[in-house]
């Protein structure tokens, strides 16, 4: 109960909270602009075996539903390295380190920047939601009101509307 709101992609469903829908997530395939799949259209899931990849770590929301997606399809990649923060990620990706499966939403100020491009692979982009949470119950302080009326305005002014789911 320290903090008041949380923006989450996956929710914990072992605490009572309201989580309240506020924009998609798609998560998709991000390589370096010279990737040898880049440009490459309807690239096969399959083509992703064996690629040198970088996850976010155990316990990431991301990293879960990459997971989950990859076991259906039984596609096993080379986990080249595990980082904790998307900005990381994207270093790695410039670098040449390998691929990773990023929200599209952290491409957008600095991909053409970085020299990234995302992957046009089969099975994405995976289908994610954001959401903003808070305790069941929590008297929420005028501040974090505030910003929870913050974000409605602003996602339904950019297209987006939010509704309660829990």
């Amino acid at each position: 109960n320290q903090d008041d709101l949380y923006i989450l992609s996956q929710p914990p469903e072992d605490i009572l909270l309201r989580n309240e829908y506020l924009m998609d997530n798609p998560l998709v395939v991000v390589a370096n602009k010279n990737h040898p799949l880049a440009g490459k259209r309807n690239i096969p899931i399959k083509s992703l075996n064996n690629e040198a990849f970088i996850m976010r770590e155990n316990g990431s929301g991301t990293r879960q539903a990459v997971q989950q997606l990859f076991g259906r399809h039984k596609v096993v990649v080379k986990v080249r390295l595990e980082l904790g923060s998307n900005e990381a990620i994207k270093q790695a990706i410039a670098g040449g380190l390998g691929i990773s499966v990023l929200s599209e939403h952290t491409l957008y100020s600095e991909s053409s920047k970085l020299e990234l491009t995302t992957l046009d692979v089969k099975g994405f982009p995976i289908k994610r939601k954001w959401y903003v949470s808070y305790l069941e119950g929590k008297q929420l302080s005028v501040v974090a009101e505030a910003f929870l009326q913050y974000l409605h305005e602003y996602t339904e002014k950019n297209g987006v509307s939010y509704r309660l789911v829990s």
